[in-house]
């Protein structure tokens, strides 16, 4: 290989990179319903994230991880006066925020389970500056509290 050239991703290769984007063998999958298949076939295993098609797997490079939360809708405050976030995601759907499933990773980049806790979502930066509006820091300095009407939850910070 010369210095310099590019390398081509071997063929077939998947690639979800850290905004969300399909990528296959190094190109944006654009259509949206195949974008649709591939978010509906993906898994994820002992081996990691993958493309499940009956018996076949086709394993499936995640640069940081499969789903971006891209917005939080508020809900409103629910009878019990909790305050209910519902997520969109990158693949366009929306499901509603467990706000235990929150964290902080390295860089204080904020992170939440989706699709049941099967995968992690790394909130873009529109996302998190709506959920900051609910952050409160912790006097005794243990980190950031999510204030959902009378619930309080701590976000940890994971490495």
């Amino acid at each position: 290989m010369i210095e310099g050239e590019a390398v081509e991703p071997p063929a077939g290769a998947f690639r979800i990179d850290r905004d969300g984007v399909w990528l296959h063998e190094g190109r944006e999958v654009t259509h949206p319903g195949v974008l649709q298949n591939l978010f509906a076939n993906l898994a994820r295993d002992a081996d990691g994230h993958c493309l499940r098609l009956g018996p076949r797997r086709i394993p499936v490079e995640v640069d940081d991880t499969p789903f971006v939360v891209v917005r939080i809708e508020s809900s409103g405050i629910q009878s019990d006066r909790l305050e209910s976030l519902n997520l969109v995601l990158s693949d366009g759907s929306r499901e509603p925020l467990d706000p235990r499933s929150l964290w902080l990773g390295p860089g204080d980049v904020p992170y939440c389970r989706v699709k049941g806790g099967a995968f992690a979502a790394r909130l873009s930066l529109p996302a998190w500056l709506e959920l900051a509006e609910r952050l409160v820091e912790d006097e005794g300095g243990g980190g950031p509290i999510l204030v959902l009407g009378r619930e309080r939850v701590r976000v940890p910070r994971r490495s």
